[in-house]
């Protein structure tokens, strides 16, 4: 006897529409010998639309079940062998085939009665004894293992929750075999259906940052993709409880509590992408209540009284990741709509507090900038301006000096964010008014405020040219008439800010001769100067980066190693609110920044016209770009870029992962550079700019890729399995909207790549090949030649 493939019935089919169905069973079978599982299905679903009889519906129902089978779709495979069998319960093709879909469900216990049934049918049928031999192994197996697994867990929580143990290597050895245990699937689920959220909610109770630590990343593992556990979990813990966790003033903790939401966000979302279910099958009712009570949880943290400034910046930095972005796929941003109604109020009142630190206040900055760029039309944008219009109004007007200190801060937070709505803050009746007023306040906090608001407005159309007329009176004041550094060196920023406006235009110097080398030495020696605070040293780094578009401050600076030194050592500090400005003042110092060398007739033109030329200073010329790069590397730049690139804070935005990746590509131009790059881990952070961020900043770290790859050995630049990360961002190039540099490069690079082993060329695969072989016709004669290299490499593989 046959049971893997369909069968066939003992009597023949009557006339009519019998017959019809006979034929179609006769084809779906021959559909099926031939390896044609989809075929065969749609002929046997045809047969029974037809109206089978019962013995033939029989006979249909666990054909369809033998393709679902074949299929690998083993749920539907169970669904039609039952159907097949509430029709004939002796149908013993049916009950095997029932068994095999239910043993790949994992469901054992139900397979194994089917085959208990098969053989008591056929007790001569060696293929159902072996059947039920194996599925009986598995079934002691399993009940051995979940037997240790259950003891192991019980004995576990017994150390952890023993107020003896405290502090025992015992007790540090059951919290990690916990965590670990929790990593897999299946202990996952032992933990969850052995009480054990409850026990860690215990464990969460006692306060001690070990076991917090223990609790918190157990669950981490029994929440990862799993969307009914993750619902479970937040029932019994409460959603409240484990947001609390977030503000707690210890660090490590924060981060575990943060981490854990962060992959209970992911479960949650999901489900909301695939119809509310889950990995595990599981039906859940619509998430989205869950994810906006996760949400609100987290805003209102945001101003609590007792959180710690890391549980802020922690929630911040959740809320950045989680809300989501409209898009093409997925236009709707009713999330968003809900979370500005709810919570920017509480956004506002970060970015407003007066002493808060300003990586949080970087970070609300940020979290405001996505909420207005998710917006779609003047409608909403418009409700967004007019809800911060009032919260600034009703601070500036009903809370006195205080109440005005707030609402100018949060102006400068919106300035730094979405700067439209800064803008028309500014415009509000007294504010602008009130920050020239402040800058001559006789105390520190009220100057700090002022002064930070005017910088921040110096960059802003609207209000730069009123500025560049008054502010710089007022700050050069400020700057002379102060004692104390912070102010001092915000004024400074200010005054670099206004005579850095020209940009790059060598002709548009809005400062007498000398003057930005003047303010340039003095910011290197605020940022040299390690007794000041991390804080106050950023402003440094910030008057930097709007001094270094002149050339004369570029070549002053790489020559001065101390501060490279002091600038680099302060992007790895934990004041992340500088990397921005940090990766800013290297861009200008390579010039990776776009520049076009204009037409010399339109210059002509130009002149004719008497319209303004650009002019490119002396020192911006490709030889002092090229020693200029070469004393960066030699200063250790890309070690530091390297830190920069790893760091998790959300000020590592798109726009600066963007800058990163110029730096990069103007790093690696040289051939003779490129070792260097490597030695000190360019190659392994270019790969997350070439997979996230702008798409500028994609492509440029893709073709820095690229040269790496072509002038080294890819197996040394990319060890391990990280070589086959390359591929993507190298086919990226091989795009028609990138140059034909870009292209001839990615060409090259494949062929290296190409070169090193069977198994890399079969991984790159047939869309690669076909791709490359396009730019075999192209008319760049370049592309042409390295399109046949690749190909040439290629031609080892017997699938191409």
């Amino acid at each position: 006897m046959t049971v893997s493939g369909p069968g066939t019935p003992t009597q023949p089919p009557s006339r009519g529409r019998a017959s019809s169905v006979e034929q179609l069973r006769k084809d779906g079978n021959e559909l099926f010998k031939c390896g044609d599982y989809e075929g065969a299905l749609a002929a046997y679903t045809q047969a029974l639309d037809l109206g089978a009889t019962p013995q033939d519906q029989a006979i249909l129902h666990r054909n369809r079940a033998a393709c679902h089978l074949k299929l690998e779709d083993y749920s539907k495979a169970e669904t039609e062998a039952s159907k097949a069998i509430d029709k004939d319960g002796g149908d013993v093709k049916a009950l095997y085939r029932r068994s095999q879909a239910l043993e790949k469900l994992g469901r054992l216990d139900q397979a194994v009665l089917d085959l208990q049934r098969c053989v008591s049918l056929e007790p001569k049928n060696r293929v159902f004894q072996e059947a039920l031999r194996s599925i009986g192994g598995q079934i002691q197996e399993k009940v051995r293992y979940m037997s240790s697994t259950d003891a192991k867990v019980e004995q576990m929580f017994q150390i952890l929750l023993d107020p003896q143990e405290k502090g025992t290597e015992k007790k540090q050895k059951a919290s990690q075999n916990l965590v670990v245990l929790a990593r897999e699937e299946a202990g996952a689920e032992k933990i969850f259906r052995n009480n054990g959220v409850q026990l860690l909610q215990r464990l969460l109770d006692t306060g001690e940052a070990d076991l917090m630590l223990a609790a918190l990343r157990t669950l981490v593992g029994i929440c990862s993709e799993h969307q009914s556990r993750t619902v479970a979990t937040l029932s019994v813990l409460g959603t409240r409880r484990v947001v609390s966790v977030l503000g707690v003033d210890n660090q490590a903790v924060s981060l575990a509590a943060c981490h854990l939401l962060q992959v209970m966000f992911d479960a949650l979302k999901e489900g909301v992408r695939k119809g509310f279910r889950g990995k595990e099958g599981a039906i859940v009712v619509d998430p989205t209540r869950e994810l906006k009570v996760l949400i609100s949880n987290l805003l209102e943290l945001l101003t609590e009284a007792g959180a710690s400034g890391q549980g802020r910046d922690n929630a911040l930095s959740l809320l950045i990741k989680v809300v989501p972005r409209k898009s093409l796929r997925d236009p709707d941003n009713s999330l968003t709509l809900w979370v500005i109604d709810q919570g920017l109020k509480k956004i506002l009142a970060v970015g407003g507090s007066v002493p808060e630190p300003p990586g949080e206040r970087m970070s609300a900055s940020i979290l405001l900038s996505k909420l207005f760029d998710d917006l779609k039309c003047d409608a909403e944008r418009e409700n967004f301006h007019r809800l911060c219009e009032n919260y600034i109004r009703s601070w500036f007007e009903d809370h006195g000096l205080a109440g005005k200190l707030r609402a100018i801060q949060t102006v400068s937070c919106l300035l730094q964010g979405p700067c439209d709505a800064g803008n028309r803050a500014l415009e509000l009746s007294g504010v602008m008014e009130s920050v020239i007023a402040l800058c001559a306040s006789e105390r520190e906090e009220e100057q700090l405020v002022a002064v930070e608001a005017l910088i921040h407005a110096a960059g802003k159309a609207k209000r730069a040219s009123f500025i560049t007329a008054n502010g710089v009176s007022l700050l050069k004041d400020l700057y002379k008439r102060s004692e104390k550094d912070s102010i001092r060196i915000r004024a400074l920023v200010g005054l670099c800010k206004l005579g850095s406006a020209g940009g790059t235009d060598f002709s548009m110097k809005q400062f007498a001769e000398g003057s930005t080398l003047k303010l340039a030495k003095q910011c290197r020696k605020w940022l040299c100067n390690d007794q000041i605070d991390a804080g106050t040293r950023r402003w440094a780094v910030e008057g930097l980066a709007y001094l270094t578009f002149d050339a004369d401050v570029k070549e002053e600076f790489v020559e001065d190693e101390a501060a490279l030194k002091a600038l680099f050592q302060l992007s790895q500090s934990e004041e992340r609110s500088v990397l921005f400005a940090v990766a800013s003042a290297l861009v200008n110092c390579t010039n990776s920044y776009d520049y076009e060398e204009p037409d010399p007739k339109m210059v002509e033109l130009a002149k004719y016209a008497k319209q303004h030329v650009p002019e490119q200073h002396p020192k911006d010329k490709p030889s002092f770009v090229r020693a200029r790069v070469k004393k960066l590397l030699a200063a250790g730049v890309v070690s530091a870029m390297t830190c920069m690139v790893k760091t998790e804070s959300p000020v590592l935005t798109n726009s600066c992962r963007e800058l990163l990746s110029r730096v990069f590509l103007a790093l690696v131009e040289e051939a003779e550079d490129r070792g260097t790059v490597v030695a000190q881990g360019g190659g392994k952070a270019l790969l997350p700019l070439a997979l996230e961020g702008t798409d500028v900043g994609q492509t440029k770290a893709a073709q820095a890729l690229a040269k790496l790859t072509i002038t080294s050995n890819p197996e040394m630049t990319f060890p391990g399995e990280r070589v086959y990360e390359v591929v993507r961002p190298l086919v990226s190039l091989l795009h028609l909207n990138c140059s034909g540099l870009q292209n001839f490069e990615a060409l090259m690079a494949l062929t290296n790549l190409a070169g090193i082993s069977e198994r890399l060329r079969k991984a790159l695969g047939r869309r690669v090949v076909l791709m490359i072989e396009g730019y075999m016709v192209e008319d760049h004669e370049l592309d042409r030649r390295a399109a046949r290299r690749a190909w040439s490499n290629y031609g080892h593989d017997k699938e191409v």
